[in-house]
């Protein structure tokens, strides 16, 4: 009994005494001080989340991956919304079979400059290895989008998309 009524007394006194150190130095949580704001001292107008090289896999991601896609067979729907600042190309296309993957919309030149007042793109997607089912017409639909600038759209009177067997075109 005389323990427990020594340990009871102890440790009500170091519970009283976290009152005071509160404010002081022992307390842990008093180490580093408050935040405060800082302006932020940037060295390039770049994305601080994006690596700047280095790491495990730098010698493989260094290497430039060739897309491989091969055009859809048809193209079922094209819109071009409007948005803040630009354009959004939304193309579906359906495939001869369900697995594509990696869809996108290619530019018809590399710097997807309009010609003659036509910018052109192609809908294409990676076929997988193995052989797939047909399957069902959903199951085979798939849908690309592309953002384009009002910079980019300037002098674009219509926008195509082209597959194997149809091209889908939109004028302004």
């Amino acid at each position: 009994m005389r323990k427990t009524l020594i340990l009871l007394l102890v440790s009500s006194l170091a519970l009283a005494a976290c009152g005071a150190v509160r404010e002081s130095r022992i307390n842990p949580f008093n180490w580093f001080g408050p935040s405060r704001s800082e302006p932020v001292q940037s060295q390039e107008n770049t994305n601080p989340l994006i690596p700047r090289g280095g790491g495990l896999f730098s010698r493989a991601r260094a290497e430039e991956a060739i897309y491989v896609g091969l055009p859809f067979e048809q193209i079922t729907d094209l819109k071009v919304e409007k948005v803040p600042g630009g354009a959004i190309i939304r193309a579906t296309g359906l495939a001869a079979r369900q697995g594509i993957y990696a869809v996108q919309l290619t530019p018809e030149n590399e710097e997807e400059a309009a010609v003659d007042g036509v910018l052109t793109y192609r809908l294409e997607g990676v076929r997988p290895t193995r052989a797939t089912p047909v399957g069902a017409k959903p199951t085979r639909e798939v849908t690309a989008a592309r953002r384009l600038t009002d910079r980019e759209l300037r002098g674009v009177r219509t926008i195509r998309v082209e597959g194997q067997q149809n091209v889908r075109v939109v004028r302004r």
